[in-house]
């Protein structure tokens, strides 16, 4: 069925090309229009013209239309994407050099099981604030449309959205999909093993591991006293090139023994401050970078989309090569276009999403985004309840994690610099109040963050 997609954010040149890639492989979707929308109207432009030259190139009946207006974008829109970052990452490079002079590594939003790079929440002001309007907009001219909450924070803003607005919404993440590292260590083939790891957005666990009918977590075990030490070898090596894969990392190991479960995706990059405290701790449990969100290794990401985007832009220039050479075969994992594809044409499947707890799980309060499985379809999403974690997962992860997001939404809604200095009394990272005090006057007193001080003051 015809449908009509906004993507909001659109010049995030990696998400929007794999998403305009996957549409364009999703026959259902055929006759569709695509709003690419962005403020930086250089990088619309690119993947306006990427999206136009694939879609002709693959044979696929789409529309692609272009607007740096938000509201028009949205307008009458059966599906709006958030995929936008306000200020982009070099605004959050400058919030995290201003950190780290005052002496909280990698910034002061990097704390317990939240240490990843992009996943900004006590600093996310003009993030909140723009997931926020953007709710609005569709609650205006869209009120039917579903809102999917790609961008991060994802806890927050759809825990935030949920209380907010009666839209329907729903947080989207791949970082489950790293449970297959897992399995191809173990040297499981692809269809052979059942999982299900379930959580808070960047803090999931594996809490089912089947192989056929038989729990496959035995095996693992036996397979980490013998055969991981020399895994982590090869693995070791290969941290030296690539400090991105961390599934396989001494830290899920150590976290797996720990807890009793294997920790899944970013929740890996995540954990407390017992892997992160400085750079050389590190080393000793993401290898030889340092891991995804050590300086080196979030430097050598950000290079990467850098090439990417050049990459893009170079294929565009070369019409003698196909736009389809940049990707594989077929429809890539990531789960947006199947998710659309679900809920807008009754397609039925199995996705990993975030969505208000409703009782879904136990243990967590009901108006916190919970991360789970899900049936969808043109009815919407249908969820098992009774889920859950062992006790000391709850208490040591997930609700340590929850009250981090309650204190960051409250900033955001209340305002006020002592909501801020109040964050960071709770950072083993903060000596004296006088250092609070000074990073909070440095980044409320950077440039751009004028109305965020405004907010806090």
């Amino acid at each position: 069925m015809p449908l009509k997609i906004a993507i909001l954010g659109a010049g995030s040149l990696f998400w929007s090309s794999t998403i305009i890639h996957d549409l364009c492989l999703t026959p259902e979707i055929r006759g569709s229009s695509i709003v690419l929308m962005d403020i930086d109207r250089s990088r619309l432009d690119t993947i306006y013209r990427f999206a136009k030259r694939y879609s002709t190139e693959v044979k696929f009946d789409v529309k692609f239309l272009k607007t740096a207006d938000r509201k028009e974008a949205i307008r009458d829109s059966d599906f709006v994407i958030n995929t936008a970052m306000t200020g982009g990452h070099q605004y959050y490079e400058r919030m995290r050099g201003i950190s780290e002079i005052n002496g909280y590594y990698r910034g002061i939003n990097s704390v317990e099981w939240n240490m990843v790079s992009d996943y900004h929440t006590i600093w996310g002001y003009y993030q909140f604030k723009l997931a926020m309007e953007i709710a609005e907009d569709v609650e205006e001219f869209s009120p039917n449309a579903w809102l999917l909450q790609l961008s991060n924070p994802v806890l927050e803003l759809t825990t935030l959205l949920g209380r907010r607005f009666k839209i329907k919404s729903v947080g989207i993440c791949h970082g489950h999909l790293d449970s297959k590292d897992v399995m191809g260590a173990m040297g499981f083939e692809e269809g052979m093993t059942d999982v299900e790891s379930i959580g808070l957005n960047h803090t999931i666990w594996m809490t089912r591991f089947m192989k056929g009918k038989e729990n496959a977590y035995p095996m693992l075990r036996e397979w980490i006293d013998t055969k991981y030490p020399s895994f982590y070898k090869m693995w070791l090596m290969t941290s030296r090139s690539n400090p991105l894969s961390v599934q396989m990392s001494p830290a899920m190991v150590d976290m797996y023994n720990e807890y009793g479960l294997v920790p899944v995706g970013d929740t890996v990059r995540s954990g407390s401050w017992k892997y992160h405290r400085n750079l050389r701790t590190k080393k000793r449990w993401y290898g030889a970078s340092g891991g995804f969100d050590s300086p080196m290794g979030w430097k050598f990401y950000l290079d990467m989309e850098e090439r990417n985007m050049k990459m893009i832009g170079n294929a565009l220039k070369n019409r003698g090569s196909p736009l389809s050479s940049l990707f594989p075969s077929g429809i890539s994992d990531e789960p947006v276009v199947p998710i659309i594809n679900a809920l807008g044409n009754d397609v039925r499947g199995k996705y990993q999403v975030n969505a208000i707890n409703n009782g879904v799980f136990e243990g967590i309060p009901d108006d916190v985004a919970v991360e789970t499985p899900a049936i969808l379809d043109g009815r919407g999403i249908h969820r098992e309840s009774g889920k859950s974690l062992p006790r000391k997962i709850l208490n040591f992860s997930i609700r340590p994690r929850v009250q981090r997001m309650e204190w960051a939404l409250e900033a955001f809604l209340d305002g006020g610099k002592e909501t801020l200095l109040e964050w960071l009394m709770a950072d083993p990272r903060t000596r004296t109040n006088k250092q609070a005090e000074r990073v909070v006057e440095g980044l409320l007193g950077m440039k751009g963050n004028e109305a965020m001080a405004r907010h806090y003051r």
